[in-house]
């Protein structure tokens, strides 16, 4: 593949300046603008949290991707898309939004850091919404690099649930493991919502007991490589990466991180001992 032809699609559950900074926003921010100055093409895409201010931070809809409905627990919910700009990046940054789901005062745990009971939900309508997007415009990423369990559905979307849509037939995934453990499983009933066409409950078995640690794994499962960008991360995930010997990127501590993880995708655009997709049963 021509180095001037990657197109890289970033899925974040946080990004600074939209949220306070972490290691998530940290890199959700500067990963993509580095990725972009050297040449590659970028997306990048965040929910849209009730916490994030609208008019400080210049949202605004875009009507031609929005209007859509997704079905989640046999209930339809509106994709609401939004944009805003981060100009001494010259970055655009999509929006998830939906009233149901991210109209509220906190991200992911309410005022008392108890974790919201439809968690599982969010992600999964997020994951829906990102790539149903996408679609609208119509842009083809080579790669899709996702940061954060709010995420962790994507890889098994794309390569299951989407994996005959053209825009997606040859996309490669990686996800980024951070220390962002929740400490209770979602709804028992999570594996039985990610559930639709091109997706059986074989593919999200892992999931039967929905775990911060088996959604991990769901994604791993279906992604082509993993990177650890937190220093500290759950050590039997490395274990199982390394049991399913899917390739693996180290935590990287200096400067140059955003030169290693660039190396780090063209490894992986060029190894064709992970087949995408439907390809690999």
């Amino acid at each position: 593949m021509k180095e001037k032809n990657v197109k890289i699609l970033f899925v974040s559950q946080e990004i600074f300046p939209y949220l306070p900074e972490s290691e998530i926003s940290k890199i959700g921010r500067f990963l993509p603008q580095g990725i972009q100055e050297k040449g590659r093409e970028i997306r990048t895409f965040m929910p849209r949290y009730g916490c994030v201010n609208e008019r400080r931070n210049q949202l605004h809809e875009v009507i031609r991707l929005s209007g859509m409905n997704l079905v989640i627990n046999d209930t339809d919910h509106p994709l609401i898309i939004k944009v805003s700009s981060i100009q001494s990046a010259r970055m655009q940054v999509y929006f998830i939004d939906n009233e149901d789901y991210f109209h509220r005062k906190f991200t992911l745990a309410n005022e008392n850091g108890e974790f919201f009971s439809d968690n599982d939900e969010r992600a999964i309508f997020f994951g829906k919404g990102v790539l149903e997007t996408v679609k609208k415009l119509r842009w083809s990423p080579n790669l899709i690099h996702c940061h954060g369990w709010i995420t962790a559905f994507i890889p098994l979307l794309i390569k299951k649930a989407y994996a005959d849509d053209p825009l997606f037939a040859k996309s490669k995934i990686v996800y980024s493991l951070y220390n962002d453990d929740f400490p209770n499983p979602f709804n028992p009933d999570a594996r039985k919502k990610i559930l639709m066409e091109g997706i059986s409950k074989k593919d999200v078995e892992i999931i039967r007991e929905p775990t911060f640690e088996n959604l991990s794994k769901l994604a791993i499962n279906f992604s082509d490589g993993v990177i650890v960008s937190s220093p500290r991360v759950n050590n039997q995930l490395i274990e199982y990466i390394n049991s399913v010997k899917k390739p693996l990127l180290p935590y990287q501590d200096n400067e140059n991180y955003i030169d290693i993880y660039d190396q780090f995708y063209t490894d992986i655009l060029n190894d064709d001992s992970h087949v995408s997709n439907k390809k690999k049963k």
